[in-house]
């Protein structure tokens, strides 16, 4: 009976749910330090500086190997990459529960490639396998399915840790990774999961986008300055909420997560307003609403909760519009498979910097207001990229 039920599911819808399984498992394993980052420092003797590393060095895989990444994708194909980010995950978070800090940090560097692999192949495969009219659901789902893996590992992993240690609750991230790969199998096939299948670069060819190359240094603007402005706020917004607000550890930690849920209705509403409204026009409401969070805390902070509200928004959604951007920027897979390479690889380079540069100016002025000033610059250099870039593409193939 399952089996006829499931054979009268559309293939798109599987592969759609399959993309969504996926992305839960490309933010979720580097996130989950944050909660046990104390357990790990007091059993393994970390410094401040290495500690800080663990959370910072996937980032900086999703730069360094980004077009190493967009490389793989093409010559080994987008499903069996998807395969290698899978199991790299799930190798990286085993390694990385196994043992001392040389296994950590391994571990840790193993996850950064994988998922940096993932960044790049999932949405060649949205482009390739969806329809213009659902690939922008498409995209939104992918991204609502990142931050609903971040989302869930931050609430799981600690209460984990307090029962069976920060060993087994890293380690059960990988559970998600094994869902992944046997639902991965199940959808594209053995042969397509485990065997190298090369792009071949067919497919529909599209005339090139007037500008181009302009656009393209646009949107690597806007996804850096997104990527800088959500790291920034990610790492911060909790010392802000406690130091300006009086507010206790565990409040600001609770507080700060109404920023991270809310990406979820972002990445889910940037297809859905599209609908009705022009991609232009969305782009600038997500600037508006990015804007308001530094701007907010500046002169309102006890409306803290509505400048999160709209700031989850605008993170959710701002990442999501990016990548249709790129998708329709693109004329062909190897075509998007760089764009996005550079994208990503340029804007992620930038985002590093964001946690240490704002509590740099945080320490060196002993104020928040120079550090909200950095942020409000890095959101109002989304804000007018973004609009710029997206308003020279087409509307729809």
């Amino acid at each position: 009976m399952s089996g006829r039920i499931l054979a009268r599911v559309p293939g798109s819808y599987i592969l759609l749910a399959c993309i969504g399984l996926v992305a839960v498992n490309l933010r979720g394993p580097f996130v989950a330090v944050a909660p046990v980052a104390d357990l790990m420092q007091a059993d393994l003797h970390f410094s401040p500086v290495l500690l800080g590393l663990l959370t910072s060095i996937p980032v900086l895989c999703f730069s360094v190997a980004a077009p190493l990444a967009s490389l793989a994708a093409r010559r080994l194909g987008a499903e069996f990459a998807v395969t290698l980010t899978i199991l790299g995950v799930l190798a990286g978070v085993l390694v990385r529960s196994a043992g001392g800090p040389l296994l950590v940090v391994a571990g840790t560097v193993l996850i950064g490639l994988a998922i940096t692999v993932g960044n790049i192949a999932v949405p060649l495969i949205i482009r390739r396998d969806f329809s213009p009219a659902r690939q922008g659901t498409a995209m939104g789902i992918y991204t609502a399915a990142l931050n609903i893996g971040s989302f869930l590992t931050s609430v799981v992993t600690a209460p984990l840790a307090g029962v069976a240690g920060w060993r087994v609750a890293l380690a059960a991230v990988g559970v998600l990774a094994v869902g992944a790969i046997a639902f991965w199998t199940l959808a594209v096939g053995p042969r397509n999961a485990f065997l190298v299948s090369p792009e071949d670069g067919g497919g529909m060819k599209l005339p090139p986008v007037e500008g181009s190359g302009w656009i393209t240094a646009g949107l690597t603007v806007a996804f850096a300055m997104q990527a800088f402005s959500y790291y920034g706020v990610t790492a911060w917004l909790p010392s802000y909420l406690h130091d300006e607000l009086g507010m206790s550890v565990g409040e600001a930690g609770a507080a700060s997560s109404i920023f991270q849920i809310l990406a979820i209705a972002g990445g889910l509403g940037v297809p859905f307003a599209a609908r009705f409204l022009s991609t232009t026009a969305v782009t600038v409401i997500l600037g508006v609403l990015w804007t308001a969070v530094p701007a907010g805390l500046l002169l309102a902070p006890q409306l803290w909760w509505l400048w999160s509200f709209g700031g989850g928004i605008a993170q959710g959604g701002g990442i999501t519009v990016i990548f249709i951007a790129i998708i329709r920027l693109a004329r062909d897979q190897v075509s998007a498979g760089r764009i996005s390479a550079v994208v990503q690889g340029s804007g992620y380079c930038v985002a590093a910097l964001a946690p240490p540069l704002v509590g740099l100016v945080h320490d060196a002025s002993g104020s928040w207001t120079p550090a909200l000033l950095v942020l409000l610059a890095s959101v109002l250099a989304f804000f007018a990229s973004s609009t710029l870039s997206v308003r020279r593409l087409p509307e729809d193939r």
